[in-house]
Formats: C-alpha cells, structure tokens, sequence
C-alpha cells in the first residue's frame, strides 16, 4: 500500500479476520450441536412387520431380538457409520435368521447433498431396496449398483452399503464361536491341454446366458416395465448376454484359453503374485460399459468376494481380439489384472457382478445385476489345517492393538478402499496439480511467449470445468469449510475427510497454494464453476456480447459482500448447521457442476442468472458473492511470497493493468489486491510486453535513440 492512500477496503479486512477470529474462538467453546438434518422416531414393527415382540435394542452393535409366536425369528439392529458430513447415518434394519432385510428405515442423517441438493426420498428408496436381499452375501462397498442408486451422493451410498453390511455380520457372530475352517492354497500343476468343452465342464471357465426375457423379469419384480420410449424394447428371446469368465493365471487354464504366446504376455505383464481374470461374452449388450469410454472405469461388472468388492480401471484392462487355437469366438474379451492391494484370493469363492439398467424417464434409470459365480476346480487347490498362531502378547496399557478388532474383520478401512477404486483418477488430479504448479513456478520463462500462457491457461480452465468439476464433481464447497471447522471443535477425525479422494487432494493443495499464491491458484485454475464462468464470458465476448466495468469505488465496496456472506454463513453454522447449508446454496455449484440443473426451478433459475450476468461482467460471482472465494481468501492474506511483479511506474505513468485487469483486482495505484486477486498472469504479460507497457516503451525508444546516436557518431568518425 503506497503511503498516504487510505483504502477503505484495508479497513474492512482487518474488521472481517479480526470478526473471523472471535468467531472461530467463540464456537471452539461451544459444545458439539446436533446438526438436526433429519431425525425421526423409527419403531422395530417398522423394520420387522412379521413379529409381534422385540427385546430392548442394546450392546454393541445396538441389536435386539424379534419374537413370532414366543419364537425368536430374528433381529432389528442399528446401523450407523461416519458420512461425509462428519456425523453418523444411522440406519434401522430388520434382519431373518437366515439372513434376510425384512425393513430398512434412515433415523438420522446429516449429509449436505441430501438435505437439500439431492430430495431425501431417494435416500429413503434406496435403503428400501434392502429388503429382500442379504446383505453378509452382498459385496462391501457395493459401488456401481449403489452409486448410480443415489446418483450424486456417491459416498453417502457406500457408506450405508458398508455399514449395513458389517452390522449385520457382527450381530449374526454375536454369541457364537467361528468353526475351524480349513486353509486353501492355490496350487498351479504343470500343463495340460485341455479342449474349450473340457475346461467348461469342469468348471474352469463360468458361464452365465441371459435372454431379453430374463432382464424383463428382473426389471417386473422391481415394479419397472419396458424403457420405450427412451429405448426399443427387444424381443424376449432375443439373446441379452452369453457371458463367459475364468481365472487365468493358472497355466493349464491360461495357455489353454489365451493360446502359448498371449500367456506368456500376460505373465510379463503381470507382477509377482499378481492375478488375471479373462471376461468374453457375445449378444446385445456390452459389459465393458459406457463407463469405459468415459473415464476409464468400467462401470457394468466387478468382482465380489468375502464382502469385498472390486472394480478395474482402464490400466488394469488389455482387449484381446480372439481366444487361444481352438476356442470359439467371441464378440468382446477383456484381460483384466487384479489391482495391487487388492483384497483377493484366487484360492476362495467369488463372483462377477453384472449391472444393467433400463430408463425410467428421460434422465432417471433403474439398475438390477446378476451374479456369476466362479470357484476353482478341486486340482487347482489345496486344503489344509490353519497352523495355530502363539497368542498374542498383552497389549501395553494405555495403548491399542494394531491391526486387530473391526479392521481384521472387514477389510481395509471404507476411505482406503474408496482411494483404492479411484487411484486412476488421483493420478489424473495429481499430475493436473504438478502441471500447475510448474506453471505458476517458471512464469517469468513463460510470460515471454502470451500464445502460450493463453493456450495453457484455456486449456486448464477447459479441464477444470470438463474433468473436475462435470467428469469427477469434485467441485469445492463452502459447505466443506464450515464441516472442517467443525470437526477442528467436536473432535477432528480424518476418516471421513478422506472418503472423497480428489475433494481432499484439492483441499490440501489449496491450503498449501496459499501460502504461496493466495486464492488465485484455486479461484482462478482450479473451481470448476471460475473455469466455466470465465470460459462463458470469452465466448460471449467472442461473440461481440458488450461488457461492463463498475467505477473502481463501487466495485472495491462490493466485492466486500462476499466476506459478509461467509462470516454469516458461518455463524449460523455454529447454531445449524443444516440451516448454514440450505443458506449456502448462495453458490450455485451443486446447481450447475454437481447435478447439471436437474432440481428445482428457484435453483436453476438462479443459477442462470448468475452465468447470464457473468457474459456481460466477467466473473462476477466470483467478485462478489462467492462466499468459499472469501474463506479462501481471509488465511490467504498470510501468505509468504509476492510473486506477481510491479513497477513504482505502475498506476503513475501508466493504468493499462488495472484496465485490463479481469476481475479488477489491480487498484487505481497499481497494487495487485491480493485477496481478489485470481492469478490469470495477464498483467505479468503485460509487464514484458515493450509494445504495451510505458516504462518499457520509454527504455526501448532510448535504447533506440542511444544506437541511431552511436551509429551516427561512428560515421562522423569514419569520414
């Protein structure tokens, strides 16, 4: 700040950290809140119809028996586990001997997209879905079929499924010891040719036929009819899918179906250890998936075992054109590798889950699957006795056992197995991260080519809109700062911070950009609704659209709307945080990034009349209203470094940045207002431009005038 230049909006910082500050200090003490999102009294009858009395719902999980007759027929448990708003979802389950959901009822939620984003009732669907099925038998983290269940709420489905799903088993090993169970190897004995008849029968290769007419009877017991007008219903006899699978990393399996040389490709391809399944099938429908073509996911098949589930990615996947010598032909095969750390024993039953879909409406599907179960021959295994183990030293007081308990039981913890399946996509927002970062580090070598840093620069904000935020909807949220906030009060736990793999990655690495850009790094390359914002205007201004420039007063006094958004959302988040959400829709992000406008018209509407006003004002919710911008921005004043370069020149001799400036982050006395500022580089090219900057102008003309006057003088001397 030049010296004797009192700006208003200098004052108005230091009120909104200090306010910032007691706030944050003041909800420290206050004691942990309900959120109050959704809270309803759900009696056992609800969830078990068929008996007449229950025993208290007590102990560890929260269970109590139910009774028909004076008989015990079987048990209502609670189900409840850490969503991603950081407080539980407590589901009520009724549950047969056998195993089977008689009734699901949600008691408690508070997860930010179904409060209001997304309607409860589909929450309330879903868990409906339940009943009919057996969960101990149904794959942890059940992810295709669920996600699509409650499209948009990804975590908050697969935290359900998993808590569901280890609930029930707890409570059925509740009084009982687990028999002795013999050890399975896997065994590879030497080769030996086998014809395709001879491996089907013994059961080395699986088969599952399916005709139109069994995937209209799935859809009837749903309640759901023919997909016209929105597809063309088939004839029922008409051949859906012949689907084949097998294990082949055993070599009489392998060689047999792959033929000699393809076989030893994959051993290469392979690591040590590592498994390989073969998938073909002929008929009408695909299981590779348009989820394949996407994103590198495939989205209509994964394999199940022991309460375990895996989906593969596009780097785990070789398409083979035909079968070994002999073998039949096939419309589509796939050689998918099992992925590293995955929970797999080649030794032990499991299965392929098929996921179809028929539409429901316009939008709107409706998804069933089918199982294809796949168990070694008996020559492919051995069977033994479990050595018994030495029992475990005493744990040391104080101090807990590692690796025992609720983990041994279920597998890796549900956020690990979330990174796991999305690993294709970390790397993706990883290296986008990197590419950034490079970016902003060699920006005085790059700021000598504009075409360049303009191509990056669309190219990015291209990605961010494209891939982060309608690809991967890892768009950031207001919402996301006050659940962290609250979490630093009522006792901070990672686990549920890192349920969403990209939201956490971006997160950290805006933290971290602040102490050496501001908010410019997230705000003006990263936001998903910034990129699309900004890329809308330069459309609309390609188009000849006029654009608007508030006076430099009116425009330093509005963008202070955006910090008294935040600091009220804030506070009433310490009071309601369900109240602080519905407020938060302010941003129209879930609106647009999140579920592309399919949701009420007051939201839609205002989210149109945000980007409309953005053709003719550049960024101007940015600017003004966007209250994540401004919680962005409040830490971001304690940054370290000031990249951005400026000369005493600027705002004297010449304004030509703070004209150009796009979102006019650059004040009347030149000084680049950090807190607006977004980072886009264009006043650091002009900086380097000799044909636009005055102060380089001035030095090239001398410099000019310097050589003619040499050059003259030489002449002179010469004659």
């Amino acid at each position: 700040m030049i010296a004797g230049y009192a700006l208003p909006g200098n004052i108005f910082y230091r009120i909104a950290w200090v306010l910032s500050m007691v706030v944050m200090l003041w909800g420290g003490q206050v004691q942990a809140r309900e959120f109050g999102a959704y809270e309803v009294a759900v009696s056992p009858s609800e969830v078990f119809p068929q008996a007449d009395r229950f025993d208290p719902i007590s102990g560890t999980p929260p269970h109590g028996k139910a009774y028909q007759n004076g008989k015990v027929v079987g048990t209502v448990f609670l189900s409840s586990d850490i969503g991603y708003s950081g407080k539980p979802i407590d589901v009520l389950v009724g549950m047969t001997l056998d195993g089977t959901i008689t009734g699901a009822k949600v008691v408690a939620h508070a997860e930010p997209i179904l409060l209001i984003g997304i309607p409860e009732q589909k929450l309330f669907d879903f868990v409906n879905r339940y009943v009919g099925r057996k969960p101990m038998e149904a794959p942890r983290g059940e992810s295709s079929q669920s996600i699509d269940a409650i499209s948009g709420a990804t975590v908050t489905a697969i935290v359900i499924n998993d808590a569901i799903r280890r609930t029930a088993l707890k409570v059925s090993r509740v009084g009982k010891s687990e028999p002795v169970k013999l050890q399975t190897t896997l065994l590879d004995p030497p080769f030996q040719p086998a014809s395709w008849l001879s491996l089907l029968g013994e059961g080395s290769v699986r088969r599952l036929t399916l005709h139109q007419a069994d995937v209209d009877g799935a859809f009837k017991k749903m309640g759901v009819g023919s997909g016209e007008p929105y597809v063309k219903a088939m004839p029922p006899e008409s051949l859906f899918i012949d689907l084949y699978v097998a294990l082949v990393t055993p070599q009489t399996i392998g060689k047999n179906l792959l033929g000699e040389a393809e076989f030893k490709n994959m051993q290469n391809w392979l690591a040590e250890g590592q498994q390989a399944v073969l998938i073909f099938a002929k008929g009408s429908y695909s299981f590779r998936g348009s989820g394949f073509v996407r994103g590198g996911i495939f989205d209509r098949f994964k394999i199940n075992q022991d309460g375990s589930s895996i989906l593969f990615h596009d780097h785990q996947y070789r398409r083979l054109r035909d079968l070994g010598p002999d073998m039949p032909e096939f419309e589509e095969i796939g050689l998918y590798k099992l992925p590293p750390g995955a929970s797999f024993d080649p030794a032990q039953p499991w299965s392929l889950e098929l996921l179809t879909h028929r539409p429901t409406g316009p939008i709107e599907k409706a998804y069933t699957s089918f199982a294809l179960n796949y168990t070694l021959p008996e020559r492919f295994l051995q069977r033994s006795l479990p050595v018994v183990a030495a029992p475990a030293a005493a744990p040391v007081a104080g101090k807990e056992m590692v690796g025992s308990g609720e983990e041994e039981e279920s597998g890796p913890p549900l956020w690990k197995r979330i990174w796991s399946e999305r690993m294709g996509d970390v790397m993706i927002l990883s290296l986008s991260l990197l590419i950034l970062t490079l970016i902003f580090f060699f920006q005085e070598l790059l700021i000598v080519h504009p075409r360049l840093v303009t191509l990056l620069r669309r190219s990015f904000l291209l990605f961010s809109a494209v891939w982060i935020g309608g690809y991967a909807q890892a768009q950031l949220s207001v919402v996301n700062v006050f659940a962290f906030l609250h979490a630093l009060m009522t006792g901070f736990k990672w686990d549920y911070f890192l349920l969403e793999p990209l939201i956490f990655i971006l997160w950290s690495a805006t933290a971290l950009s602040l102490l050496f850009w501001g908010r410019g790094a997230f705000c003006g390359w990263l936001c998903p609704f910034g990129a699309l914002h900004e890329l809308l205007n330069w459309l609309a201004r390609r188009f000849g659209v006029p654009q608007f420039r508030l006076p430099f007063a009116w425009h330093e006094r509005l963008w202070s709307f955006k910090y008294i958004i935040f600091l009220g959302l804030f506070a009433v988040s310490l009071s309601s945080m369900a109240y602080a959400e519905r407020l938060a829709e302010i941003e129209p992000f879930k609106t647009v990034i999140l579920l592309h406008f399919v949701r009420e018209w007051p939201f839609v509407l205002w989210a149109l009349l945000i980007l409309v006003a953005g053709l003719f004002v550049e960024r101007i919710f940015c600017r003004y209203l966007c209250p994540l911008g401004a919680a962005i921005a409040i830490p971001g004043r304690l940054r370290v470094f000031a990249w951005l370069k400026r000369r005493r020149q600027c705002g004297d001799l010449c304004s030509n940045c703070s004209k150009e400036c796009l979102v006019q982050a650059i004040q009347p006395n030149g000084e680049i207002h950090p807190n607006e500022c977004i980072y886009c580089l264009h006043c650091q090219l002009n900086y380097v431009n000799e044909a636009v900057c005055p102060t380089l102008i001035m030095r090239r003309t001398r410099r000019e005038k310097k050589a003619a006057l040499s050059g003259a003088t030489a002449t002179d001397e010469t004659n």
